[in-house]
């Protein structure tokens, strides 16, 4: 499973099922993408936050929580991250530390 050139975002929702709830096609799908295909870089001080590589293009992505607060943070955002802003918020990341 590859990601578009032109994909920058991807969110996962929760489906009501009445009873319970689930996760919608793109929460599945990020899922697979950050255990299968894209590269572990750094997680954020906070442990919240993740940074990844795509080996296909070398864009960076960030996956954060929709809802910290929540229980493994509730539905996940997977969206590319600046260069730039990956080197300020992940600098362990490029130093090597």
């Amino acid at each position: 499973m590859q990601l578009k050139s032109d994909e920058t975002i991807l969110q996962g929702f929760w489906i009501d099922l009445g009873s319970a709830m689930a996760e919608d096609a793109n929460w599945e799908r990020i899922n697979r993408l950050v255990a299968e295909s894209l590269e572990h870089l750094a997680t954020s001080d906070n442990g919240t936050d993740k940074l990844y590589r795509d080996p296909a293009d070398g864009r960076f992505w960030e996956l954060t929580p929709v809802m910290p607060g929540l229980k493994n943070g509730g539905p996940p955002l997977l969206a590319v991250i600046e260069p730039e802003r990956a080197k300020e918020k992940y600098p362990r990341a490029f130093t090597g530390a």
